[in-house]
């Protein structure tokens, strides 16, 4: 499915959302109840979704992409095709939460490589969380550039100061938290396992 990656904060990317989960669900020959009990999302809502009618949060979205085994990445940002070796700052493709304001850029190219390089921007008193399904086809390392960070790991909690990096265990339930009183800013280097 072709489309024009949105870079720009504050431009609406739900339609788009909406229509590559319809694309993804069709694929796969799923129902709306398929996906909405492989994803723990009420039908309602993944409907909404896919009429572009609710703009989905990062934690949704998590469990919608850990129900179809992709990254967040592959579902807002897909490699079309490659685009060459420089991604300028300008042309980085940008997310925004509807809800935390979570923010994400995709910071490597969109291509072929077998990992990418992401920059996530938590507000102050904000937390993030994602089912184990989110992380089961990936491996990832946080590397934390300013701010502090709470990187809740099932029952482990690791607190995360500037230059601090951790690298991601087996797929568990996570919640990334921010309780500073300025913003928190990340980098996420996965690969897919």
């Amino acid at each position: 499915m072709s489309r024009k990656v949105n870079t720009k904060v504050g431009t609406d990317v739900t339609p788009l959302i909406a229509a590559w989960l319809r694309e993804q669900r069709r694929q796969r020959g799923w129902s709306l109840d398929e996906l909405a009990g492989r994803a723990k999302v009420s039908k309602a809502m993944l409907s909404k979704i896919e009429r572009a009618e609710s703009s989905p949060t990062a934690a949704l979205l998590g469990r919608i992409c850990g129900a179809y085994g992709v990254t967040m990445s592959a579902l807002l940002f897909p490699p079309e095709k490659p685009r060459g070796r420089l991604l300028k700052r300008a042309d980085q493709p940008i997310w925004m939460d509807p809800q935390t304001h979570y923010l994400r850029r995709q910071i490597s190219p969109l291509s072929d490589l077998p990992f990418q390089l992401i920059e996530v921007e938590l507000p102050p008193g904000t937390e993030v969380g994602f089912p184990a399904a989110a992380y089961a086809p990936i491996r990832q390392l946080i590397w934390v550039l300013s701010g502090r960070l709470d990187f809740v790991e099932g029952d482990t909690v690791h607190r995360m100061n500037p230059g601090d990096s951790l690298e991601l265990g087996a797929p568990d339930d996570c919640l990334f938290r921010n309780r500073g009183r300025s913003a928190c800013r990340y980098v996420v280097a996965l690969t897919r396992r």
